[in-house]
């Protein structure tokens, strides 16, 4: 299995937080994000579990950073804008495979591994 060094973190926060997750997230290292209008939707048990009122409008914020500061821009993000904040987010990551930055962008982001 072939080493990955890059992870897509996603955050999905009521609208009107995504800044938020994104000054959390350069402060732990991160370069920029995209961000995307959502709508949510959930049930009511779910609602009970987490303890909130869940917000039909949501923005994604999807942020590409290398593997190293994944876990630190993960517990900034959490600590600025997570579910117990009024932006209620959640945020996870997934293991991206492979990349079309140009090589100079992957020697920034991947210095010190």
């Amino acid at each position: 299995m072939s080493q990955n060094n890059f992870e897509l973190i996603l955050c999905i926060v009521n609208a009107g937080y995504s800044q938020n997750v994104m000054e959390a997230a350069r402060s732990a290292g991160a370069r920029g994000g995209t961000i995307v209008r959502g709508r949510g939707s959930a049930n009511p048990e779910a609602e009970e579990f987490f303890n909130i009122t869940i917000q039909p409008d949501k923005e994604l914020v999807f942020i590409l950073v290398s593997t190293k500061i994944k876990d630190t821009v993960l517990k900034a993000v959490y600590k600025n804008s997570g579910l117990p904040t009024e932006g209620q987010g959640i945020a996870f990551s997934l293991p991206v495979e492979r990349t079309t930055l140009i090589k100079q962008e992957i020697e920034e982001l991947t210095e010190g591994e």
